[in-house]
């Protein structure tokens, strides 16, 4: 299936991510803060979840616009029944995953104009047999065999107001990050990430630098070989792609403001070394954006919030960022 940009005053799409958790107070919240501006979303959810705000269940997405500025469009056939905030239920697997999928479908058939999903539990559903570690790999899956004329992702992109950072691996141990650091996954994710800055936010020449794994970039082998095994190579092969890129550097003289006007993304190691100093910058705003795919997918950088899901208290800022960016990058593609 190809993609279909052509209609730019289409919605974006929201997923419900887990229904006992925070993901439906600060959708709904989104809309009240978003409401009366330029874009427009409807939630594939349970429309008793978004209780706190006038609803408008709707049929198709084609009708969110229509009563977006006076309630928040649920897209109806993703109830969640017996659903009980802060008690996460693996039989609510079903509908979760359901909505992501459906949110790609729209996305590709081009009724909607971006995906913008809710935070998951990744234990709950893997409870009920779910086999990915994150939306960012589930996604990948879905989308493997989707025509895309850009290098594949999926890569994981945080981004808050003054810093970007792709960690090149994820969800895993750190005592396991050496062995799963290859010239070739640093490559794949300065690829993807230059092409997604170039087609998606307009950068028409990114500059990116690429973080050393150990202190000091390993000083010149006495704390580690990784840098010049595999770091810098895999950053001279950017560098012969014709890709404006640095590094290995220390990440610990990376991050200050002075540094962060020198580049557009850092590519880091690690998990940490890329969220340490984003959620250090902006702990409320953050933005997970997943690059490489043929659809526009964004999310709020903050999980479930099973211990606070119904006490009116979850900041909605970094999904009210989700949608904005999702939305930026939605209109960038479609600009190119």
């Amino acid at each position: 299936m190809t993609l279909d940009l052509s209609a730019p005053k289409r919605p974006l799409v929201i997923s419900m991510g887990d229904p006992a958790g925070i993901g439906p107070e600060v959708t709904a919240k989104a809309w009240q803060a978003l409401r009366d501006g330029p874009t427009a979303f409807c939630v594939l959810g349970d429309p008793t979840l978004y209780g706190s705000v006038p609803t408008q269940v709707i049929k198709e997405v084609s009708e969110a616009r229509q009563f977006f500025g006076d309630a928040l469009p649920v897209l109806q056939g993703f109830e969640a029944h017996g659903v009980v905030l802060g008690q996460p239920n693996p039989a609510h697997t079903g509908v979760v995953l359901g909505a992501i999928e459906s949110g790609v479908d729209l996305v590709l058939s081009g009724q909607a104009l971006a995906l913008v999903t809710a935070p998951i539990a990744k234990s709950v559903l893997m409870a009920a047999g779910f086999s990915h570690p994150g939306h960012t790999e589930f996604l990948g899956a879905l989308l493997s065999t989707t025509p895309f004329e850009q290098t594949r992702g999926p890569v994981m992109m945080l981004a808050v107001n003054g810093l970007r950072v792709v960690p090149v691996t994820i969800h895993c141990a750190l005592s396991e990050v050496p062995s799963r650091l290859t010239q070739e996954a640093i490559i794949h994710a300065g690829l993807v990430t230059a092409e997604a800055l170039q087609r998606d936010l307009g950068l028409k020449a990114p500059r990116m630098v690429v973080a050393a794994l150990n202190p000091h970039a390993g000083e010149d082998g006495a704390f580690g070989d990784e840098e010049g095994r595999i770091i810098a190579p895999a950053v001279t092969a950017l560098q012969a792609m014709g890709l404006n890129v640095r590094g290995p550097l220390p990440a610990d003289s990376l991050f200050h403001a002075e540094a962060r006007r020198t580049f557009d993304a850092a590519i880091c190691m690690y998990h940490d070394q890329a969220l340490i100093p984003l959620k250090a910058l902006d702990f409320w705003g953050g933005v997970n954006a997943t690059l490489g795919l043929p659809i526009i997918r964004t999310s709020p950088d903050h999980g479930t919030g099973f211990d606070i899901a119904g006490r009116g208290i979850a900041r909605p800022e970094s999904m009210i960022a989700a949608i904005q960016m999702a939305s930026a990058m939605a209109h960038g593609r479609m600009n190119q």
